[in-house]
């Protein structure tokens, strides 16, 4: 790309985006993002972008339909101010468990948001864990997939802990727990779960042996915590010493932290591809930064490198 690289960023996650560009070494675009009165998203860049190779950072948490169209707008604006190539960077991906039609007379509302995406503009995806990696089948432009599981693996093995298992809560989460489990070491557990109603997992049935282990619930997601927590019940009943949990995306529904507190989890990893209040860090949460991986993978597809080198 022979353009010039410039970074902005919308108001989901500017922390991230800060540490990103720390890592790059340059400062964020200058735009002007805010609602007007009657509360419709305004946007303004005060920098040229004409022939710019632009990188736009944007997470969809919520208020998610809020940051999803001030997403969309950015992306418009920087399009009919002639920039030569125009990356959406979305951390999280919102939408993302509606990625099919369970019962009849549903939405895919992940595949109108990739469809949305494109008319406003968008010509690259950069993302990182999607609830369902068959989303990015649903861009006809290219999508580079990051994952967080070296990151979070690298914790775990640094905490050299003893006879570890890696749990899946689901059996949808399979080949991500096997894939922390090479990683990080241990063996393997899997449980199995349905959802009798949206947000409301139930326990069935867990295949692999727990007792007297330190085990490791890995998902992509927290949300509401129940997944999370009924599986700690599980593990603790099972014999486990220790539960600990990682994910990628700590979304923290109301309650979520406060239920998770009150159960038997020892602590719970996760990163910041979602802003976490300061109110929640440390104790039973602790943090690890994407911004060096999404500065690496920003700075590979502006030289047009390879980014699979990341996954390795």
């Amino acid at each position: 790309m022979d353009g010039r690289l410039q970074v902005f960023a919308g108001q989901s996650n500017r922390p991230l985006a800060e540490a990103i560009m720390q890592t790059l070494g340059t400062p964020l675009g200058r735009a002007t993002i805010g609602t007007f009165k009657n509360g419709e998203a305004r946007v303004h860049l005060e920098e040229n972008v004409r022939g710019s190779d632009v990188f736009v950072i944007q997470s969809m948490q919520a208020p998610v339909n809020q940051n999803l169209m001030e997403l969309l707008i950015m992306i418009d604006a920087l399009r009919r101010s002639s920039a030569a190539r125009i990356t959406a960077v979305i951390p999280y991906y919102a939408y993302a468990r509606q990625e099919k039609k369970t019962i009849g007379r549903e939405p895919i509302s992940a595949k109108l948001v990739a469809n949305l995406l494109v008319t406003a503009g968008a010509q690259r995806i950069l993302t990182i864990d999607l609830h369902a990696p068959a989303i990015e089948g649903f861009f006809d432009i290219p999508v580079d997939h990051l994952r967080a599981a070296p990151l979070l693996a690298d914790y775990f093995r640094s905490q050299e802990l003893e006879n570890l298992v890696v749990v899946s809560p689901d059996a949808g989460g399979v080949a991500r727990a096997e894939d922390f489990r090479i990683r990080a070491g241990g063996d393997l557990a899997i449980i199995a779960k349905k959802r009798p109603q949206a947000d409301r997992p139930e326990v069935i049935e867990m295949v692999g042996d727990v007792a007297g282990k330190t085990a490791v619930i890995v998902d992509d997601m927290i949300s509401t915590g129940g997944t999370l927590i009924e599986a700690t019940e599980l593990l603790l009943q099972r014999g486990a010493g220790e539960v600990y949990a990682c994910a990628v995306h700590a979304l923290f529904a109301d309650g979520a932290i406060q239920r998770m507190a009150s159960s038997g989890l020892r602590c719970a990893i996760v990163t910041d591809t979602v802003p976490v209040p300061e109110c929640h860090r440390g104790g039973a949460i602790e943090i690890l930064s994407v911004a060096p991986l999404l500065a690496e993978a920003i700075m590979r597809i502006h030289k047009d490198l390879s980014i699979s080198a990341l996954f390795t």
